[in-house]
Protein backbone atom coordinates (compact mmCIF):
# COMPACT_ATOMS: atom_id res chain seq x y z
CA UNK A 1 0.00 0.00 0.00
CA UNK A 2 1.28 3.57 -0.55
CA UNK A 3 2.44 5.89 1.77
CA UNK A 4 4.51 8.59 2.52
CA UNK A 5 7.54 7.30 4.37
CA UNK A 6 10.77 9.35 6.37
CA UNK A 7 13.65 8.05 7.07
CA UNK A 8 16.27 10.54 9.17
CA UNK A 9 18.89 10.40 11.11
CA UNK A 10 22.11 12.69 12.21
CA UNK A 11 24.66 13.11 9.06
CA UNK A 12 27.07 10.38 7.92
CA UNK A 13 24.60 7.33 8.97
CA UNK A 14 24.01 6.01 5.41
CA UNK A 15 20.76 7.45 4.66
CA UNK A 16 21.78 7.82 0.28
CA UNK A 17 23.07 4.09 0.53
CA UNK A 18 19.32 3.51 1.60
CA UNK A 19 17.97 5.10 -0.90
CA UNK A 20 19.58 4.06 -3.92
CA UNK A 21 19.41 0.67 -2.20
CA UNK A 22 15.79 0.87 -2.33
CA UNK A 23 15.80 2.38 -6.04
CA UNK A 24 17.88 -0.53 -7.52
CA UNK A 25 15.57 -2.83 -5.35
CA UNK A 26 12.55 -1.26 -7.20
CA UNK A 27 14.29 -1.43 -10.28
CA UNK A 28 15.14 -5.49 -10.22
CA UNK A 29 11.52 -5.61 -10.31
CA UNK A 30 11.23 -4.16 -14.04
CA UNK A 31 9.86 -1.27 -12.06
CA UNK A 32 10.62 2.37 -12.78
CA UNK A 33 11.55 4.72 -9.84
CA UNK A 34 11.83 8.74 -10.19
CA UNK A 35 14.43 10.01 -7.94
CA UNK A 36 14.99 14.05 -6.43
CA UNK A 37 17.60 15.50 -4.58
CA UNK A 38 17.91 18.85 -3.76
CA UNK A 39 19.34 22.28 -5.70
CA UNK A 40 21.52 23.06 -2.46
CA UNK A 41 24.08 21.11 -3.58
CA UNK A 42 25.64 23.50 -5.77
CA UNK A 43 24.57 22.38 -8.67
CA UNK A 44 24.51 24.93 -11.13
CA UNK A 45 21.52 27.37 -11.56
CA UNK A 46 18.84 26.16 -13.80
CA UNK A 47 19.83 22.76 -13.75
CA UNK A 48 17.62 20.15 -14.18
CA UNK A 49 19.34 16.71 -12.51
CA UNK A 50 21.96 16.32 -9.95
CA UNK A 51 23.56 13.30 -8.46
CA UNK A 52 22.55 11.33 -5.11
CA UNK A 53 26.06 9.91 -4.13
CA UNK A 54 26.77 7.52 -0.89
CA UNK A 55 30.36 7.59 0.99
CA UNK A 56 30.55 4.38 -0.19
CA UNK A 57 30.77 5.36 -3.68
CA UNK A 58 27.01 4.32 -4.86
CA UNK A 59 25.67 7.15 -6.96
CA UNK A 60 22.96 8.00 -9.10
CA UNK A 61 21.10 10.78 -11.29
CA UNK A 62 18.19 12.62 -10.22
CA UNK A 63 15.83 15.37 -10.43
CA UNK A 64 16.41 18.45 -8.62
CA UNK A 65 13.79 20.31 -6.55
CA UNK A 66 14.27 23.71 -5.56
CA UNK A 67 11.84 26.02 -3.54
CA UNK A 68 9.21 26.78 -6.39
CA UNK A 69 8.98 22.68 -7.65
CA UNK A 70 5.49 21.74 -7.50
CA UNK A 71 5.41 18.10 -6.94
CA UNK A 72 2.01 17.85 -8.45
CA UNK A 73 2.05 19.68 -11.94
CA UNK A 74 5.11 17.13 -12.40
CA UNK A 75 2.92 13.70 -11.45
CA UNK A 76 0.62 15.51 -13.43
CA UNK A 77 2.35 15.58 -16.79
CA UNK A 78 2.01 11.91 -16.47
CA UNK A 79 -0.65 9.23 -18.15
CA UNK A 80 -1.61 7.48 -14.88
CA UNK A 81 -0.67 4.25 -16.34
CA UNK A 82 3.27 5.70 -16.93
CA UNK A 83 3.69 6.92 -13.15
CA UNK A 84 6.61 5.97 -11.31
CA UNK A 85 6.04 3.07 -9.20
CA UNK A 86 7.82 4.81 -6.14
CA UNK A 87 9.41 8.59 -5.51
CA UNK A 88 12.12 8.38 -4.04
CA UNK A 89 13.57 12.39 -2.14
CA UNK A 90 17.30 12.85 -1.04
CA UNK A 91 17.69 15.80 1.63
CA UNK A 92 13.90 15.72 2.52
CA UNK A 93 14.93 18.07 5.04
CA UNK A 94 14.79 20.87 2.55
CA UNK A 95 11.54 20.36 1.48
CA UNK A 96 8.63 23.28 1.91
CA UNK A 97 6.08 22.48 4.28
CA UNK A 98 3.95 22.72 0.72
CA UNK A 99 5.85 20.15 -1.27
CA UNK A 100 5.83 17.74 2.03
CA UNK A 101 1.78 18.22 1.45
CA UNK A 102 1.87 18.07 -2.05
CA UNK A 103 3.47 14.09 -1.78
CA UNK A 104 1.42 13.22 0.80
CA UNK A 105 -1.37 14.16 -1.94
CA UNK A 106 0.46 12.15 -4.71
CA UNK A 107 0.48 8.94 -2.18
CA UNK A 108 -3.36 9.53 -1.59
CA UNK A 109 -4.73 10.28 -4.57
CA UNK A 110 -2.33 8.36 -7.01
CA UNK A 111 -1.32 5.93 -4.62
CA UNK A 112 2.38 6.15 -5.79
CA UNK A 113 4.73 5.50 -2.42
CA UNK A 114 7.32 8.35 -1.74
CA UNK A 115 10.17 7.70 0.25
CA UNK A 116 11.84 10.77 1.64
CA UNK A 117 15.29 10.70 3.25
CA UNK A 118 16.64 13.57 5.17
CA UNK A 119 18.21 14.85 8.31
CA UNK A 120 15.88 15.82 11.14
CA UNK A 121 17.88 18.99 12.96
CA UNK A 122 19.72 21.21 11.94
CA UNK A 123 23.50 22.09 13.80
CA UNK A 124 21.65 24.27 16.54
CA UNK A 125 19.62 20.85 17.43
CA UNK A 126 15.89 23.17 15.40
CA UNK A 127 14.23 20.88 12.92
CA UNK A 128 14.24 21.62 9.67
CA UNK A 129 10.76 22.48 7.66
CA UNK A 130 10.33 19.52 5.43
CA UNK A 131 11.62 17.47 8.76
CA UNK A 132 9.04 18.99 10.82
CA UNK A 133 6.49 18.57 8.04
CA UNK A 134 7.26 14.96 7.76
CA UNK A 135 7.52 14.06 11.14
CA UNK A 136 4.20 15.41 11.72
CA UNK A 137 2.41 13.72 8.29
CA UNK A 138 4.48 10.76 7.14
CA UNK A 139 2.80 7.54 7.64
CA UNK A 140 5.79 5.70 8.32
CA UNK A 141 8.72 7.19 9.99
CA UNK A 142 12.55 5.21 10.85
CA UNK A 143 15.33 6.52 12.13
CA UNK A 144 18.66 5.66 10.80
CA UNK A 145 21.78 5.36 13.29
CA UNK A 146 25.12 6.57 13.17
CA UNK A 147 27.60 6.77 15.79
CA UNK A 148 29.13 9.75 18.32
CA UNK A 149 33.36 9.27 18.88
CA UNK A 150 32.06 7.99 22.12
CA UNK A 151 29.64 4.53 20.75
CA UNK A 152 26.90 6.62 21.87
CA UNK A 153 23.70 6.98 19.03
CA UNK A 154 24.52 10.27 17.04
CA UNK A 155 21.41 12.29 17.15
CA UNK A 156 22.99 15.55 16.65
CA UNK A 157 25.02 17.58 14.00
CA UNK A 158 27.85 19.68 15.16
CA UNK A 159 29.12 22.11 12.54
CA UNK A 160 32.49 23.49 12.79
CA UNK A 161 34.59 26.52 11.04
CA UNK A 162 37.42 26.02 9.12
CA UNK A 163 39.85 26.43 12.46
CA UNK A 164 37.76 23.46 14.30
CA UNK A 165 35.85 25.85 15.96
CA UNK A 166 32.16 25.01 17.23
CA UNK A 167 29.39 27.14 15.40
CA UNK A 168 26.67 28.17 17.37
CA UNK A 169 24.78 30.95 14.65
CA UNK A 170 24.88 31.27 11.16
CA UNK A 171 22.67 30.15 7.77
CA UNK A 172 20.67 27.20 8.66
CA UNK A 173 22.10 25.52 5.73
CA UNK A 174 25.99 25.47 4.60
CA UNK A 175 26.62 22.59 2.30
CA UNK A 176 30.16 21.21 3.19
CA UNK A 177 30.70 18.00 4.42
CA UNK A 178 33.76 18.72 6.18
CA UNK A 179 32.03 21.47 8.26
CA UNK A 180 29.98 18.53 10.32
CA UNK A 181 30.01 16.21 12.95
CA UNK A 182 28.05 13.97 13.92
CA UNK A 183 27.43 13.45 17.53
CA UNK A 184 25.57 12.22 21.05
CA UNK A 185 23.10 14.60 22.35
CA UNK A 186 25.62 15.19 25.12
CA UNK A 187 28.69 15.77 23.11
CA UNK A 188 27.16 18.25 21.29
CA UNK A 189 26.00 20.06 24.28
CA UNK A 190 28.93 20.35 25.78
CA UNK A 191 30.67 21.07 22.40
CA UNK A 192 28.05 24.12 21.82
CA UNK A 193 28.27 24.92 25.78
CA UNK A 194 32.16 25.76 25.53
CA UNK A 195 31.39 27.48 22.36
CA UNK A 196 29.24 29.76 24.36
CA UNK A 197 31.77 30.22 27.40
Amino acid sequence: MAGLYFTYSAMNAGKSTLLLQAAHNYREQGMQVMLWTSSHHGDRAGAETGLISSRIGLSDTAHLFYPTTSFRRVIEMFDTAELPAAIFIDEAQFLSQAQVRQLAELCDQYGVPVLCYGLRTDFRGILFDGAAELLAIADHLREARTICHCGRKATMNLRTDGYGRTMSDGVQVKISKEAYTSLCRKHWREAMESQEA
